[in-house]
């Protein structure tokens, strides 16, 4: 058999939100991957998310061989399903900016009606679109090419000297230097200015360099690979073109003229006057070359007196007021009128009386046109139509001999002041346009940083004119004057980059704002190809044509390319070359626009440059931005490390097979080109000292992005090249070097260069991403590594800013702990900048050539080697402008299968034969559990600064380190502790192995062994890496666990989504050998936990009530159906006066003092006959008496006759009912302080019946509190001490479901010979059947309970109108003690909806649970009491000890906080009884949708939780509760509950 060839799938997990966004912090998807295979993105979503309505998600990432098109979408229907996360995995083939959105049906609101078209409302809404960005793959001599190993170099074509002689020469030095890429400006035919970047012919390539046109290009770019080792990259310029391209003259529509951009006039008209004026100074009398400030005023007179007044600008902001006039009152003598919609006579006829300003408002409003864009002359005017109707309102219609003079005059009063506000922005905008003027005139003529052009003339005009005027001699004669006027393009200061500076929005021409290159026409694209065809044309051809040629693309003033032209052109060139690396110089004023750019145009990497930088602190800064993550961080990707045959695996084809790594996709910053220096801003010898070329270019590259210089950099050019003037030509030491040889030399810094290239290349290709930046007075140290090799290098760098001296700038010693170091080299960088010598080079007519120079040795450094560090010192002669360079490893990372792999494998197994309660142990066990089981010794770990981890075990660490991994947070104060010492580790493995050595707990002394291996492997790395080592062993250890927890749990789980995975370990939380808390007296068993930490051991631990209401979800719901039956025979023996006890003490000292606990574990218990295999079976399962059957008698649990009677489940069934209806009255036993300080002697008495003319249990009293809703006044100080805050007595509307719940399934088992008791006697001795009972209640139960929505209706129910508070809800409790108690609305109704549907009339249960939805429930729970209650009190704090009867000592536990496990129960009433009035497949899922929708809260909390669980309660609207025990066991499983029913109704 042939060998299967196993390849890695990158599979990258992109979760999105309820909204369709992606659930990625910025939304900003940036993927690089590693190696030339397809990668994969697995969309998921929760089956029943919003976006799941008649949902489907639209992917433009294009199928294998297909060509992308941006606007061609492929659909993926979005089938809802309540159980499970929807995945739906896309291979991308290629790089590229792709986007998708969601389109869905929006869900409507929750109404107890459902409108006929509701559930097939097929309106579709649709998210915004967002983008995946897959980085290029770019390789070089056939081995890939990452993008952070890319090290480039930017040359200017015109100096490059004659093609090919000369360029061989530079180009061999730029190889031989280690560069890999180098970058061209522009090599087309330049425009009459020379720039390169001014294009006379964008399809001409320059004939000087490339006399045979392209077939030179084709010949240059295969050298530039195959003999020098560099990839290309060119310019491509899209907003502008050379003012003489003679191709303007053919095609003016393709710029911005006065026929298409006729908004301009006004700019033009200014401009035109301005030249005239500068060309008329001395004429007129003023200065015509300025010295003064004084010179310059005078000059500003003029404009305003020979220009503005001149040129009569303000008539582009007004109404012609005359025209207007003369229009209205033409238009109302033919009876043309207009009057707005909708309006009518009565406020036409205010107008009469309003003053003149409103009537002008009128105009404004209803009849002004041409106010959308300045345009011609008096371009604003009135409606003449709409001035008509004024003038009828306000003088009638039409009568000839009306006096038309006083209309005249009204209407002009009117217009004038219609224009108030016109002249007001023609007067501040003139204010601008002289302040702007004053500036740049200024700049340009007077000040000290400026050029100080001179004299006013031809060749330097009073101003740069914002505008070419092509000759229309030489223009065809179709075209007119204003079709050859085109606007030249330029920049404005913090100008918005998505508004089109030449648009009809923008008047930055008109206000004198924009910096202007008056050699370039900018180029009008408008809104499409249909805007401006040849032009579209034309520029694709110019970009596929670069793109055939060069590997990337650098896009100039990408800030002014508008998206839409960038998008179509990048588009085009990837078809060409879909690996096509694109750079641009993107300077938008903000990182957010910065963003928008760089997700829509998939745009590699922003150019960023080292010289910007104005001290070393701040170029410290620009290198930590760039350099990489910090030494030391988490490893976030998900990389399956099992033995593949396990693997994930997709059908191979043709042996193949695919393992896959999962990776979560991170936030990342937007990808640099770190440049030491670009060709538009001056070098070290201008900015700095000349000697700072040395360190800022070594600073550079050791930064984890691609890098970059410019020719002239690495050879000290004194000053920036001007490559618009600039006319000699390139010479570089390297270029006429045959070899370059690493390391010193004269000529600048190549040699040097050389080796900081190779190793910025190495440390690219082979991921080196961690790096640790220190700066320290003139110095910065880089120290950059390999996370897992732990290999790396490290640069002392001696900055050299003006003022540093030669000093060696006192250095503190470095210290590289568990790290061995080799020197590599120290170099320093002396240049002669002296006067002389610059003007020796300046000089120069022909070449452009560096500063004389030399790079030296440095022998100034000393390496101490010690046991645990390397200490490196600089000694006296280490001068700025020095380097040193050291290659660094830590022997103790050095591991033969490599550490990271070695720690994160073999967990699976270590864990593979633990059971439930086991790694209820090694996940969590809170402080007093521990404590418990070490008899006092043990806690919870202690972290300084930070306080207690809430679990002893694995899930403690894990709920700190998850978000500390997601935040890279290395100064938590955990990973501080973790430097500080090995305590943590001791810690996590010195509990285990002690456990190991326990019977109870053998199992763990695998797991146990396994993290001490793994820990000892890495106890001697440098404690500075320790935080993230241990993050990957607990990581590693806790994710093995909880995977072999959800193993032993039932299949629903184990597929289930994620949320009721994280709900099904609740129970293992919750689960666990406490000594003070089994569930039998002399045996220790596991046993359910109330909740933690409160609810943790001892008495406080095991409570009937909230077993039974957590035992459905807990332990049935996930398949524990032995720990099920175990907590049911442990409260069946102990059943006693036909109830079970609330607070079980093991069975020692149980209390009987709860009415509605008996009922939760009857329905338990018929939960799990019909959940569990041979469930029924349960029932003739004997249990041993902890009491005597039908025995009141109490006595402790060594006297003889405890256990020594056995009874069968049916048996305790049985005696349960029939003690409830034969009545039960008993006084607790030990009844008074011992048991209950708080409680009144009253209280003590415990009393239930049945009423049986309805079949109703009632009971309890105003004294005691027998059902949940149980906290008792406690405040002496308030008078509120043994007065319960909620007694419920009467007949709570929960127990009467349950209990009709118990009798219904009693009697169908009895009518199957499953149960052998029919029925009960009741008090008077006489017999009643289930199925008699069960119809009594029913046939009572709307009558009693239910309060109708219209009062008219109150006589067929059983209702005190004037007690009625709220109407269209169930009752909470029947003839309790106080009346008005019945009436409070609170969330118990939906309990009894859950277990016993069929006593409600289904139309009035959705109204009541609509009610409930909108007033009761929170983000999480469910608010205990009515809002509009005057107990209402929504704020629980129990140490309050105040004087408020209400409040004080927490006596408002149930009257307002919002209570979780009630959600639960809602949630199953809202989905059965949605569900059954639903008659159609979208309707269905609608109801799972409206259930979803209120999950969000839930899920948000039980992922944030450190604790891992749903807390007990909290205050109003989800704020969060101190008092609330913060998880739970009935909050989480009262929701898989939610879940169980979900999948037995299943969604079709």
């Amino acid at each position: 058999m042939i060998p299967r060839i196993v390849t890695s799938n990158e599979v990258y997990i992109l979760p999105l939100k309820d909204n369709g966004a992606p659930d990625v912090p910025g939304e900003y998807i940036y993927l690089a991957p590693r190696s030339n295979d397809p990668i994969t993105i697995r969309f998921t979503i929760e089956g029943t998310s919003s976006i799941c309505r008649q949902g489907s998600l639209w992917v433009n990432i294009p199928e294998r061989g297909s060509e992308f098109r941006r606007d061609q979408f492929r659909q993926y229907k979005l089938n809802p399903d309540f159980n499970r996360t929807i995945e739906i995995s896309i291979p991308v083939y290629e790089a590229g900016a792709f986007a998708f959105y969601t389109t869905y049906a929006e869900l409507p609101e929750l109404s107890s009606t459902l409108s006929s078209n509701a559930s097939t409302s097929t309106e579709s809404k649709k998210t915004p679109l967002y983008y995946i960005d897959v980085a290029p793959r770019l390789s070089l001599e056939g081995r890939p090419l990452p993008l952070p190993a890319l090290s480039i170099f930017s040359v200017i074509s015109k100096f490059m000297g004659k093609y090919p002689s000369d360029w061989e020469k530079h180009l061999r030095g730029i190889s031989g230097r280690g560069y890999n890429m180098i970058h061209f400006t522009p090599l087309q035919v330049r425009g009459a200015s020379n720039s390169p970047y001014s294009l006379y012919d964008q399809l001409g390539w320059d004939p000087e360099c490339f006399p045979q046109g392209e077939k030179d290009v084709q010949q240059m770019v295969d050298s530039l690979e195959h003999n020098h080792s560099l990839l290309s990259l060119t310019d491509i310029v899209l907003n502008h073109t050379a003012n003489n391209s003679k191709w303007l003259l053919e095609h003016p529509e393709a710029g911005y003229n006065l026929t298409t951009a006729p908004w301009l006039e006004s700019a033009y008209v200014l401009d035109t006057q301005l030249l005239v004026f500068g060309s008329k100074l001395e004429e007129l009398g003023y200065p015509k070359e300025l010295q003064s400030t004084d010179d310059l005023v005078k000059v500003m007179d003029g404009i305003k007196k020979h220009v503005i007044s001149e040129i009569r600008l303000w008539e582009y902001y007004a109404l012609d007021v005359e025209r207007d006039v003369d229009a209205a009152i033409e238009s109302w003598a033919v009876n043309q009128l207009s009057f707005p919609k909708g309006s009518d006579s009565g406020e036409l006829e205010k107008l009469k009386e309003a003053k003149v300003e409103e009537q002008a408002m009128y105009l404004v409003q209803n009849g002004l046109l041409g106010n959308d864009r300045l345009g011609e002359r008096f371009r604003r005017r009135a409606d003449p139509k709409v001035s008509a109707g004024l003038i009828v309102t306000l003088f009638g219609k039409y009568r000839g001999e009306a006096d038309e003079a006083t209309i005249r005059s009204k209407l002009t009063q009117i217009l004038d002041v219609v224009n108030v506000p016109f002249y007001e922005e023609y007067d501040k905008e003139i204010g601008e346009i002289l302040q702007q003027l004053f500036n740049r005139i200024k700049y340009v003529r007077l000040d000290d940083h400026g050029p100080k052009l001179g004299p006013i003339d031809q060749s330097n005009p009073l101003i740069e004119t914002y505008f070419t005027r092509l000759n229309k001699a030489e223009a065809p004669d179709q075209f007119k004057p204003e079709d050859l006027v085109l606007v030249n393009n330029g920049w404005v200061w913090a100008g918005n980059a998505l508004v089109d500076n030449a648009g009809p929005k923008s008047r930055v021409y008109l206000r004198r704002e924009v910096i202007v290159w008056g050699d370039c026409v900018k180029l009008r694209y408008g809104n499409g190809p249909e805007d401006s065809p040849w032009l579209w044309e034309h520029m694709t051809k110019y970009a596929r044509m670069l793109a055939k040629y060069f590997a990337g693309f650098r896009i100039d003033n990408c800030h002014s390319t508008p998206l839409h032209v960038a998008e179509h052109i990048l588009d085009e060139a990837r078809r060409v070359r879909p690996n096509l690396y694109v750079v641009a110089e993107l300077f938008t004023g903000s990182e957010e626009m910065d963003y928008v750019f760089v997700k829509r145009l998939g745009l590699s990497s922003l150019i960023r440059e080292a010289m910007q930088a104005w001290s070393t602190a701040e170029l410290s800064r620009l290198v930590h931005r760039h350099g990489g993550r910090p030494i030391g961080s988490f490893e976030v990707d998900d990389i399956s490390k099992a033995p593949l045959g396990s693997a994930p695996t997709s059908p191979g084809l043709n042996g193949y097979s695919t393992r896959e790594v999962i990776r979560r996709i991170k936030p990342v910053p937007v990808q640099a080109l770190f440049m030491d220096c670009t060709h538009d801003n001056e070098v070290p010898a201008q900015k700095r000292d000349a000697r700072d070329t040395l360190p800022n270019a070594a600073l550079v590259c050791m930064c984890s992005s691609a890098t970059g210089s410019v020719m002239g950099y690495d050879e000290i050019y004194p000053k920036l090249v001007d490559l618009v003037n600039e006319t000699r030509l390139y010479t570089s030491e390297s270029s006429s070097a045959k070899e370059i040889k690493i390391g010193g030399g004269k000529g600048g810094i190549g040699g040097v260069k050389k080796l900081l290239n190779q190793i910025h290349t190495l440390m690219g290709k082979d991921g080196y991403d961690e790096t640790h930046i220190h700066h320290e007075d003139q110095y910065i140290t880089v120290h950059r590594v390999h996370p897992e090799s732990r290999k790396g290098y490290f640069l002392i760098a001696h900055t050299a800013y003006p003022g540093y001296g030669n000093g060696n700038g006192a250095f503190s010693a470095v210290h590289l702990g568990g790290t061995k170091a080799r020197h590599l080299g120290s170099w320093m960088l002396e240049v002669d900048a002296g006067d002389e010598a610059k003007r020796d080079v300046e000089n120069d007519k022909k070449y452009l050539r560096g500063l004389p120079s030399r790079v030296v040795d440095v022998p100034g450094i000393r390496i101490e080697i010690k046991s645990d560090e390397t200490v490196i010192t600089v000694r006296d002669k280490f001068p700025p402008g020095s380097i040193a360079l050291f290659e660094t490893w830590i022997p103790a990372a050095e591991h033969s299968s490599g550490l990271d792999t070695y720690v994160t494998s073999g967990a699976k197994e270590a864990m593979a034969e633990l059971d439930l309660v086991d790694l209820n142990f090694l996940l969590y066990r809170c402080d007093a559990e521990e404590r418990d089981g070490s008899g006092g010794k043990d806690g919870t770990y202690d972290i300084p600064g930070y306080g207690k981890i809430v679990y002893a075990g694995l899930q403690g660490w894990w709920s700190l380190l998850k978000d500390i991994i997601k935040d890279n947070n290395l100064a938590h104060p955990l990973c501080q502790n973790l430097r500080d010492g090995q305590w943590a580790l001791d810690y996590t493995v010195g509990r285990l192995e002690r456990a190991g050595q326990q019977s109870e707990f053998a199992g763990l002394a695998k797991p146990a062994a396994w993290l001490k291996e793994r820990f000892d492997a890495v106890r001697s790395i440098p404690n500075f890496l320790l935080p993230r080592y241990f993050a990957l062993i607990v990581r590693t250890a806790y994710k093995a666990a909880w995977d072999r927890g959800l193993e032993l749990m039932n299949e629903k789980v184990q597929s289930g989504q994620w949320f009721l995975q994280n709900l099904g370990m609740v129970s293992v939380q919750m689960t666990g050998l406490v000594k003070s808390a089994s569930l039998w007296p002399k045996k220790l068993v596991p046993s359910l936990a109330a909740g933690l930490p409160h609810f943790a051991v001892e008495w406080a631990r095991c409570w009937g009530r909230d077993v039974f209401i957590s035992l459905r979800g807990l332990y049935l719901g996930t398949g524990r159906f032995d720990e099920a039956a175990e907590h049911i025979f442990a409260f069946a023996s102990v059943l006693k006066h036909g109830m079970i006890p609330n607070l079980l003490s093991s069975g020692n000292l149980p209390r009987y003092n709860s009415r509605d606990s008996i009922w939760f574990f009857l329905q338990c218990i018929q939960d799990y006959t019909r959940y569990a295999p041979d469930g029924l079976g349960l029932l003739t399962r004997k249990v041993k008496r902890r009491f005597l059957p039908y025995d009141d008698t109490w006595f402790s649990s060594d006297d003889p006759r405890a256990y020594s009677q056995e009874s069968l489940i049916q048996d305790v069934i049985q005696e349960a009912l029939q003690r409830h209806a034969s009545g039960l009255k008993f006084r607790e036993a030990n009844a008074g302080p011992s048991i209950d300080s708080q409680m009144r002697d009253e209280g003590f008495n415990i009393e239930v019946n049945v009423d049986w003319s309805n079949g109703i249990i009632f009971g309890g009293n105003q004294f005691n509190c027998g059902t949940w809703m149980d906290k008792m006044g406690e405040s002496e100080r308030a008078g509120s001490k043994g007065i319960p805050g909620t007694p419920r007595d009467g007949a709570a509307v929960e127990i009467t479901g349950l209990l009709y719940s118990t009798l219904e399934w009693l009697a169908k088992l009895n009518a199957e010979g499953k149960y052998p008791y029919k029925g009960v006697k009741k008090s008077d001795g006489s017999e009643i059947t289930f199925s008699a009972w069960a119809d009594l209640l029913k046939s009572h139960f709307e009558r009693c309970y239910y309060v109708p929505v219209n009062q008219s209706e109150d006589a067929q129910y059983d209702v005190n109108t004037p007690i009625v508070n709220r109407r269209g809800m169930y009752k909470d409790l029947y003839r309790s003690g106080k009346e008005y108690e019945d009436y409070q609305l609170r969330p118990n109704f939906a309990i009894a909806m859950t277990v016993a549907p069929d006593l409600f009339n289904p139309e009035h249960a959705i109204g009541a649970l609509v009610l409930a939805d909108k007033v009761l429930r929170g983000p999480t729970g469910m608010a205990t009491l009515d809002p509009s209650d005057l107990n209402y009190r929504p704020f629980y704090i129990n140490s309050e000890d105040s004087t408020d009867f209400a409040t004080s000592k927490g006596r408002n536990y149930h009257q307002g906080p919002e209570w979780l496990w009630p959600t639960g129960f809602f949630l199953r009433a809202l989905l059965k009884f949605d569900l059954m009035r639903r008659n159609d497949p979208q309707g269905r899922v609608e109801a799972f949708q409206q259930v979803t929708r209120r999950l969000g809260g839930c899920k948000d909390m039980i992922k944030d939780s450190p604790w891992a669980g749903l807390t007990e309660l909290t205050q109003k609207n989800g704020e969060h509760c101190g008092d609330s025990s913060p998880t739970q066991a009935w909050s989480a499983g009262c929701l898989i509950d939610l879940y169980m029913d979900a999948a037995d109704y299943g969604m079709e």
